[in-house]
């Protein structure tokens, strides 16, 4: 089942996890649009760097600390997903809440290993 998928804080660096998780999105047939902090390309993707009002996401991929996640909580709960991934080293308890607060589901989990096994 195609999951489209909003990946934030996404890099054009392939060692970053973020560049990995959009590889993997596209290779796993998920629609994939991407935001970050520099403009690129990846797996023919482009980084957006002006928040946009993606229609139809079902998940929000999370790649930015707690501390950077927070002038985006109003944007991300606007766009009204079924969920957002907390990947490692994003976990944050207030945005939890909002995201309860508001129905919307959440994981804390890694995209790459909810691909590799399955239940992505």
């Amino acid at each position: 089942m195609n999951k489209k998928t909003l990946v934030i804080g996404a890099s054009t660096k392939p060692e970053r996890y973020s560049n990995m998780a959009i590889r993997k999105l596209t290779n796993y047939n998920h629609e994939t649009v991407a935001f970050g902090m520099r403009e690129g390309d990846e797996a023919g993707i482009t980084i957006d760097t002006e928040l946009k009002q993606y229609k139809n996401i079902d998940t929000v991929t999370l790649y930015l600390n707690p501390e950077r996640q927070e002038q985006y909580y109003d944007y991300i709960i606007a766009l009204n997903p079924k969920r957002v991934i907390f990947n490692p080293g994003t976990e944050n308890p207030e945005f939890y809440g909002l995201l309860t607060e508001n129905n919307i589901d959440f994981e804390v989990a890694c995209t790459l290993v909810l691909l590799s096994t399955n239940q992505y």
